[in-house]
């Protein structure tokens, strides 16, 4: 059996078009991280194309989760620094079997990141990041 590993369509939506809705949408700052900034921040090799490489090569399906036929979206939510660290890692949705694991440590190890900026200076911003796993 083929294992395919995918982002669901919402991450290229949202990493796609954030940028043409930074007009209507009010900049909120909660305990100095940014949920959304004119520049977001851009994930390591510079599109999400590459972003997308990254978790097909280096992902691996959990044993448990194959064995249990396992499969669905895992939501995680990050913060990207100021110096493009990835911080804060956490998982907002699970589906078990070792994949809500494996979906954080790929975003913990996913490298730097490009940071978001604000008037041309970088700041703190949370991403949401849905992964999607698929037998």
């Amino acid at each position: 059996m083929k294992i395919k590993i995918l982002f669901s369509l919402i991450t290229l939506l949202f990493f796609g078009f954030v940028s043409k809705l930074e007009a209507q949408v009010t900049m909120s700052k909660i305990d100095g991280v940014y949920q959304v900034v004119p520049d977001m921040p851009v994930p390591p090799g510079g599109s999400m194309e590459s972003f997308i490489k990254y978790f097909q090569e280096n992902m691996k399906y959990p044993a448990l989760a194959k064995e249990k036929g396992i499969e669905g979206m895992v939501a995680v939510s990050f913060i990207v620094r100021e110096d493009g660290s990835v911080d804060e890692v956490a998982i907002l949705r699970g589906i078990g079997g070792g994949c809500d694991e494996e979906a954080h440590r790929m975003v913990r190890e996913s490298g730097k990141w490009t940071p978001g900026k604000l008037d041309g200076k970088p700041v703190a911003v949370q991403m949401r990041l849905p992964i999607q796993f698929k037998l």
